[in-house]
């Protein structure tokens, strides 16, 4: 079933004595606004587990294949579109057929990266979801055609998440009792470091278009997937740098129309998050408060999680 509202949500997680998204840049630091303070989460990182989850509990069910997996070959990903579907196939040799003699052959009336990238949003979750760019395919050895399927922007936007307040990262020296080289058999031990946030309350905002939903062939049995996945992808990623971090709510405004009923900042504005503690080490020390009263007309919200 397509989509034919518009949504947008607000995301609350938690990380505590954890770092829920390093820097590489900065020796990975958890990553932080230098100006305030706030934590940040990228939206590529709380994209990485979404793929992960859908990837868990899919497996590999038809349609929901993960495009952006860990050490991948993106190319061989777009190949497989040459290579499975027929329809791509015969649209590559037609499109080939008018290259080489245009005057006698018809012009095909799609492109043959259309229809590959057709096949991509078929059967990939992450690629009709987020969108993806698959215009670096490998070149056919006999047709010299690229063998890409163009780009697909995503009905799922989401945003940097921030935390509530300012956080501290601490740096913890760690040490190793074993060695990695024979040379160094003589060291009593090695050292290393570890940088974590005690604890942070962040918030993360996202959209759902319906009209790029309904290029990609994004569903609502997709979107229940999605909520799903933000709902519990942390139960499921964990990790010496990340064993505390969990959802803490999903709040998800839907409109009555494609268009929208009201403006997405307006909406976000009501949820409120203030703590009752100067030093906050715990959900408890926060109190979030939803105002559903006297909503915009056409426009309902529901926490999920």
């Amino acid at each position: 079933m397509s989509l034919s509202n518009r949504y947008d949500f607000v995301l609350l997680f938690e990380v505590k004595d954890g770092n829920p998204n390093g820097d590489p840049d900065a020796g990975n630091l958890p990553r932080l606004d230098a100006e305030t303070g706030h934590g940040l989460v990228t939206d590529v990182s709380l994209k990485r587990k979404v793929r992960n989850f859908v990837g868990l509990v899919k497996g590999d069910a038809p349609r929901f294949d993960i495009f952006v997996r860990e050490k991948s070959v993106l190319n061989r990903q777009i190949e497989r579109a040459y290579e499975k579907s027929g329809k791509v196939q015969a649209a590559m040799e037609a499109w080939k057929n008018w290259q080489k003699d245009k005057r006698n052959n018809p012009k095909p009336d799609r492109h043959y990266e259309d229809i590959a990238r057709d096949w991509m949003c078929d059967n990939f979750f992450d690629v009709r979801a987020f969108g993806a760019v698959m215009s670096t395919g490998d070149e056919d050895a006999e047709s010299k055609l690229k063998k890409t399927a163009g780009q697909v922007r995503g009905p799922i936007q989401l945003t940097f998440a921030r935390s509530v307040d300012p956080i501290v990262s601490q740096e913890h020296s760690i040490t190793r009792m074993a060695v990695t080289n024979e040379k160094d058999l003589e060291k009593e031990r090695t050292m290393g470091r570890k940088h974590t946030v005690p604890y942070g309350l962040y918030v993360a905002h996202g959209f759902v278009s319906s009209f790029l939903a309904k290029q990609t062939g994004f569903s609502q049995d997709d979107l229940e997937l999605l909520w799903q996945a933000l709902g519990q992808m942390f139960e499921h990623d964990r990790s010496a740098a990340r064993g505390e971090m969990a959802t803490r709510g999903l709040y998800v405004f839907k409109h009555d129309s494609e268009l929208g009923n009201a403006p997405a900042h307006v909406l976000f504005e009501r949820i409120r998050v203030q703590k009752n503690t100067e030093i906050p080490r715990s959900f408890a020390d926060y109190a979030v408060k939803m105002d559903d009263t006297a909503m915009p007309t056409g426009v309902t919200v529901s926490k999920l999680f």
